[in-house]
């Protein structure tokens, strides 16, 4: 299964460098999308020889990964795996991805932290992916555990089929709500996720609306 991988960054030069050596693929194969940072992200991307598309000013982790994947939509590939570029997601699961894509024919695999018995999510966040969860759950026709996930695999059909407008973190929500409702199979695998006390760019407060406001959207979809 020939797959590329997408990275949305934003001022991550500290933990970039070392996510990039640890991804099991080919440096051409590699996206990374710098989101307008102010430090020296995208030179280090460069640096580590991988292909860098570069938005000028910070439009948001959705809008990133869309510019990705209208990169990749005529690129001979037949899924890609998208990744936060904060450390925080094992990079040797990969494999894994492919093969529960490959064998169990799905489109979309989550990699759900709540399937992690042990995972180490501070409490607001998983209330809040509780929450959130159900809603899209709800909203897709299908059993999400984790909608908030980062780490995931879509297969080029939904890359090329799925309209998104979107440019936040909801975005990820709205993948899932359309997928779901247009007959894309969705699976899920465990997960454990690395927190070492950074910093989530989430706003409890604007992205809060702008997660009620897709999901009032999504019903004249």
């Amino acid at each position: 299964m020939k797959f590329a991988a997408l990275i949305p960054a934003y001022n991550e030069e500290k933990d970039l460098p070392h996510l990039l050596s640890g991804l099991p693929c080919e440096k051409k194969n590699i996206i990374v999308v710098d989101d307008g940072s102010n430090d020296s992200t995208a030179a280090v991307a460069a640096k580590c020889g991988v292909t860098v598309l570069r938005q000028e000013k910070n439009l948001g982790k959705g809008a990133a990964q869309r510019r990705g994947f209208e990169y990749l939509k005529d690129e001979p590939y037949d899924g890609v795996i998208t990744i936060d570029a904060d450390g925080q997601h094992d990079p040797a699961l990969i494999p894994q991805f492919l093969k529960k894509a490959r064998d169990g024919n799905y489109d979309i695999v989550i990699g759900a932290r709540m399937l992690e018995p042990t995972t180490s999510m501070p409490l607001i966040r998983l209330l809040t992916n509780l929450t959130t969860s159900l809603v899209v759950s709800l909203m897709s026709g299908q059993r999400i555990r984790d909608s908030q996930s980062g780490y995931r695999y879509l297969s080029a059909r939904v890359i090329r089929g799925i309209p998104l407008t979107t440019s936040r973190y909801q975005t990820e929500s709205e993948v899932l709500i359309k997928a779901g409702r247009q007959g894309y199979r969705i699976g899920e695998m465990p997960i454990s996720t690395i927190y070492s006390g950074q910093k989530s760019n989430i706003n409890k407060f604007t992205d809060t609306l702008r997660f009620i406001g897709l999901c009032i959207k999504s019903l004249w979809w």
